[in-house]
């Protein structure tokens, strides 16, 4: 009987978990939950002997997957998988998979509802700005970009993207504006929402020359990695232009000096765009069908190591 982990420091809903064990159950798979854990070791004891392990933003390094002798497949559940060593996992024969799509709606309604709290001065009680008749630039229109650009809609702002790999079919039948550099889609847009991965081509390349090219006054939401902004030129194109304001579901390293700019930052406290009730389920039994799938038909449709 194949064993597989559910390890989540940070847990599914009740529901999700629910929903994962029918799946596993069903398939006459053994399904162990490692949840809310707080040291490395425990992990490292509870993939000693499983098939498969399921995780969320829990990290997969060399050291767990020489513990983990039998694992074939790790499944993120969610769309980023920066946290699993992808090449120590492919040097172990370990499939890595991730569950795109799943959570895209949930991030594309934070990114708007961060969008209205920038655009309102964080309900300080001034007057803000409407996100009607506004340039949106998407950079990355992946399927959270996707949702973002159908919710703007509904907003009435003029769309734009920049994306390298969307075919031009779903550009033209989406009705948004493609831009033919990442250059052109800054300076062109009053609000900019990053959906980019964390990758070495990305990290670190989002600083003052792209966000001091945007008109005034300018707008940047980052509900994908903190890693892909350069920090240090952040801060420095925001206190040399008071109209930059910048949002994130993730928290910058640097979080005290961004912090000094009040009114126009704001961080959530821990990365929330995954965590709605209806992502947490779809995205935790989206892994273990994928698990499954993968045992019994050998699908490895959604694998992101080589």
């Amino acid at each position: 009987m194949k064993k597989i982990l559910v390890a989540t420091e940070k847990p599914f809903a009740a529901v999700a978990v629910k929903g994962i064990k029918e799946v596993v159950e069903g398939a006459g798979y053994e399904l162990c939950m490692l949840e809310k854990y707080s040291d490395k070791q425990q992990l490292l004891d509870a993939v000693a002997d499983v098939d498969a392990v399921i995780i969320r933003s829990d990290k997969v390094d060399e050291d767990v997957l020489a513990a983990a002798k039998n694992l074939k497949i790790v499944v993120r559940a969610g769309a980023g998988y920066d946290n699993v060593d992808l090449a120590a996992a492919t040097a172990h024969n370990v499939c890595v998979m991730n569950t795109p799509g799943q959570n895209a709606n949930a991030v594309a309604e934070l990114a708007f509802g961060m969008m209205v709290y920038a655009c309102r001065n964080m309900y300080n009680g001034t007057s803000g700005t409407e996100l009607k008749g506004k340039k949106l630039g998407i950079h990355a229109y992946g399927n959270v970009g996707r949702n973002v650009g159908r919710i703007a809609k509904g907003f009435g702002m003029d769309i734009y993207i920049y994306d390298c790999y969307t075919p031009q079919e779903i550009v033209d039948a989406d009705g948004v504006k493609r831009v033919d550099t990442v250059e052109e889609l800054y300076s062109t847009c009053d609000v900019v929402s990053i959906h980019i991965p964390a990758t070495p081509e990305t990290k670190h390349s989002i600083g003052a020359a792209l966000v001091g090219s945007m008109p005034k006054p300018a707008l940047l939401v980052n509900t994908a990695r903190k890693e892909v902004i350069n920090e240090p030129e952040l801060l420095e194109v925001m206190a040399a232009r008071p109209d930059i304001k910048y949002v994130t579901d993730v928290a910058p390293d640097a979080l005290d000096e961004f912090a000094k700019f009040e009114g126009r930052f704001f961080a959530t406290p821990k990365k929330m765009g995954a965590q709605t009730a209806e992502a947490n389920v779809n995205a935790g039994i989206a892994a273990a069908k994928q698990i499954v799938d993968f045992f019994e038909n050998g699908n490895e449709r959604f694998r992101v190591n080589k």
